[in-house]
């Protein structure tokens, strides 16, 4: 039995449904409220509190695998809870910061947890994919209002990943061999810029979405606020302050080990319209 964590959230979702599709059954999909859970026919929806280890017992019971995202609970707790109940598999979504800025707090963070689980006696397999394509989510509540878009670091790129790749490479190293006591860094095809993306979102909504290029300092203001000095400092550096080659390097390993491209930020912009409008 595969167990999927997060199974409401971006990867989570796509996950089940693909985990579903190929037939990889039985499955259960995490979530806080099992009542409000909308999973594919036949996904056991069960309840679990990842900052409550305790009240994970019950959703581990029979499970063999387990997909897991970093640092949403007490990890050593949760990896230990999966150890007791007889997981042998754990699939984690860590950063590709844990390789391109192991000293900043956040990737240090993530370091930890893959050790943890590379020591855990389970099997593992560790996925560190870079920025994700649904953080421009942050900029949907502007955009519904037909507000500017306010942006540092505009015209640099990172190769953004859409969830649903993660997804996929998740689904082969849960069901298919040759995969465990790997560590796969994951982007998509191409870089894609800040400015680029909302024109992309804009693209997909059939009118104009303006954007303006703001200081890092203006932006640090907003982010202190909601994310705290640390990782606000943290964001910053790696969206523009403080990128190298190896943050802003294309990566094949979604074909390599999907056997299918990595999808383009234009993509998710054009699936996910409804959250802008």
């Amino acid at each position: 039995m595969i167990l999927v964590t997060g199974a409401t959230g971006n990867i989570g979702s796509a996950l089940l449904r693909e985990l579903h599709a190929c037939g990889a059954g039985p499955l259960k999909g995490l979530t806080r409220y099992a009542s409000r859970a909308r999973f594919p026919e036949k996904v056991e929806a069960v309840e679990g509190d990842f900052t409550v280890p305790g009240s994970l017992k019950p959703a581990l019971e029979g499970v063999r695998s387990l997909f897991l995202v970093s640092r949403m609970g007490p990890d050593a707790d949760i990896l230990a809870a999966a150890r007791r109940a007889g997981v042998e598999q754990v699939v984690l979504v860590s950063s590709i910061t844990a390789q391109t800025h192991p000293h900043l707090g956040p990737a240090r963070e993530n370091l930890v947890v893959e050790r943890l689980l590379q020591d855990s006696g389970m099997h593992w397999t560790i996925l560190r994919p870079t920025q994700f394509a649904s953080n421009a989510t942050m900029w949907a509540e502007s955009i519904r209002e037909g507000k500017a878009v306010r942006a540092p670091y505009a015209d640099t790129g990172l190769p953004t990943i859409h969830p649903a790749d993660i997804a996929s490479v998740a689904r082969v190293a849960l069901t298919a061999p040759g995969h465990r006591g790997r560590t796969y860094a994951l982007t998509g095809p191409e870089p894609v810029t800040p400015r680029q993306q909302v024109a992309a979102i804009a693209a997909a909504l059939g009118r104009d979405v303006p954007f303006i290029d703001i200081s890092p300092r203006q932006a640090r203001t907003h982010m202190t606020a909601v994310f705290g000095d640390e990782n606000a400092d943290a964001m910053l550096d790696i969206t523009g302050a403080d990128v190298n080659d190896e943050l802003l390097a294309v990566r094949d390993t979604v074909f390599q080990v999907t056997g299918s491209p990595s999808r383009p930020f234009g993509q998710w912009a054009e699936e996910n319209t409804h959250i802008f409008r």
